[in-house]
């Protein structure tokens, strides 16, 4: 368990574009642990204050050391947090390890006794499932989110071409763009391109930016351009996340690699 006594990493060179508070961290695993922190932090606060916390949770590798130092976290009554993730891709087995689910199961949910987690489950009927996790989600205010920013530049799996500012749907039905399915690749989580599937549900950018708190960790080179557009581009959905920059309620986590700021 982490001690919570322990100062967490100070970034390197904190700053605000716009609205966005932005932490940069030399190293990856810094990042992890000061976004983990302040994460829990936030939980401690909230359940000092409300009877339950109802959380979002992004599946991905740029997650996972956040996710592992997260639930190393002590004086965290998880069994009054409620978990909800953001986006499931459509046409995988029930048993397949790349279902988004899955992968928060063994990263996350499989380690703390939440007091419910809600799984996206597209089958048998996609369009009905989103309808039901909408649902889900409009039970009661969501306070925060944990997500990240792909290469291209989307949240959850709001690609360019059907990202939405003003989406008014919650959770949607998206077909996935040709740069987000070769990142899957990328990042190893499938053999093949054409081993991705081309479409999943995804709550929506309007959904997840009503949440109270966000919290966004986007570490590795590879995403360096996308922070980049994101910090330093128009505010357009050509870069979903650059949304972002008007969330006061949003903090970004980089590492040096990911940071278009950092000394190299």
């Amino acid at each position: 368990m982490t001690d919570t006594h322990t100062q967490p990493p100070a970034p390197s060179s904190p700053r605000t574009v716009d609205w966005l508070r932005v932490e940069s961290f030399r190293t990856r695993e810094e990042m992890g642990a000061a976004s983990a922190r302040a994460i829990a932090t936030e939980l401690r606060e909230r359940l000092g204050r409300q009877s339950q916390v109802r959380m979002i949770f992004a599946a991905a590798p740029s997650q996972a050391e956040t996710l592992r130092r997260l639930r190393e976290e002590r004086r965290i009554d998880w069994d009054r947090v409620t978990a909800f993730h953001m986006d499931e891709y459509i046409g995988l087995p029930a048993d397949a390890p790349q279902r988004f689910a899955h992968w928060l199961d063994a990263a996350l949910f499989d380690h703390l006794p939440f007091t419910a987690v809600h799984r996206i489950v597209p089958e048998p009927d996609p369009a009905a499932a989103a309808k039901a996790y909408a649902s889900h989600l409009a039970d009661a205010p969501i306070d925060i989110v944990c997500l990240g920013i792909g290469v291209n530049g989307h949240i959850a799996f709001n690609d360019p071409p059907v990202a939405d500012f003003q989406d008014p749907l919650d959770v949607k039905l998206v077909a996935l763009d040709e740069t987000c399915r070769q990142q899957q690749v990328d990042d190893q989580c499938f053999a093949r391109y054409d081993d991705v599937p081309e479409q999943a549900l995804t709550l929506t950018i309007p959904r997840l930016l009503r949440a109270d708190r966000l919290f966004c960790i986007v570490p590795g080179s590879t995403k360096l351009d996308a922070i980049r557009r994101t910090l330093y581009g128009p505010i357009a959905i050509n870069c979903p996340a650059s949304i972002l920059r008007q969330q006061a309620h949003c903090t970004l986590y980089l590492d040096a690699e990911s940071d278009p700021d950092a000394e190299r």
